[in-house]
């Protein structure tokens, strides 16, 4: 009698470097695809915020001191333009309404930087078109009619004087509200702006030899500051003093009362 042998038993099969190196991989690529759909989404929901919420901008010049200080970057409030009006004491963002800005002569940059500056403008980091853009308070509303200045060196709008001292950098204590006297009726769609920093501030008053007449249009308008957010020390939301226009009466209708 015969006993068959039987075959030795095959070792289990060990890992090797196929089956650990294989899962590894797939896991990186698997964390690689998170990140990737959750960098899309941020830059998604913040094109979506600076279309049609909120924009930044930085301020390139001096003519808002002391309200806004060059090199602060604020916030601005794109609702409003769509949603619902202005008021005197605004503090809007507006595109040039022709010939308020001079020529740019800063010299092309790199498409390297061009390309950065602008992928950080999708989520608010940059603002590329901030000197193509002016800040400035709204004075006069359309239909008002905005004088400079009475006795006392005050802005009157519809014959009502305004107070302003608490906002306005001017020379001296006694100085009047704006150095170059101005009379105008602002016309319907348009608005009448003058910055804080009055004599310093190439505004409404400086540009009435362009063919807007110094008007700025209401489709111009980007919106309404709100925010300062950088630097740090001048966090803080903006004032813009509507008290002080709140004695002031709507415009009368064209031609007189009724």
């Amino acid at each position: 009698m015969t006993t068959e042998k039987s075959a030795p038993a095959e070792p289990a099969p060990g890992p090797g470097p196929a089956t650990t190196s294989q899962p590894r991989r797939r896991g990186w690529l698997v964390f690689l695809r998170d990140v990737l759909v959750i960098v899309l989404i941020a830059v998604l929901v913040s094109l979506v915020v600076k279309t049609f919420l909120v924009r930044s901008f930085y301020i390139p010049s001096g003519s808002m001191e002391q309200t806004l200080h060059v090199k602060d970057r604020i916030l601005v409030d794109e609702i409003t333009p769509r949603f619902g009006s202005y008021e005197r004491g605004d503090i809007i963002v507006f595109q040039d309404p022709g010939g308020w800005l001079p020529p740019s002569t800063d010299p092309a940059r790199p498409p390297v930087v061009e390309a950065a500056e602008w992928v950080l403008s999708l989520v608010g980091l940059a603002a590329p078109d901030s000197d193509d853009h002016l800040v400035k308070r709204v004075i006069g509303l359309p239909g008002d009619h905005v004088v400079c200045c009475n006795s006392v060196g005050q802005i009157t709008v519809n014959d009502v004087p305004i107070d302003e001292v608490d906002y306005i950098e001017v020379p001296a204590a006694d100085s009047a509200a704006s150095g170059d006297p101005f009379d105008v009726v602002v016309p319907a769609g348009s608005l009448w702006v003058l910055g804080d920093n009055r004599y310093r501030s190439k505004d409404s008053r400086y540009n009435t030899d362009q063919p807007g007449k110094g008007f700025v249009p209401i489709d111009n308008v980007v919106g309404r500051a709100f925010l300062v957010t950088w630097p740090f020390d001048r966090f803080g939301f903006l004032d813009f003093h509507h008290e002080v226009f709140v004695s002031v009466p709507d415009p009368e209708p064209e031609g007189g009362a009724p």
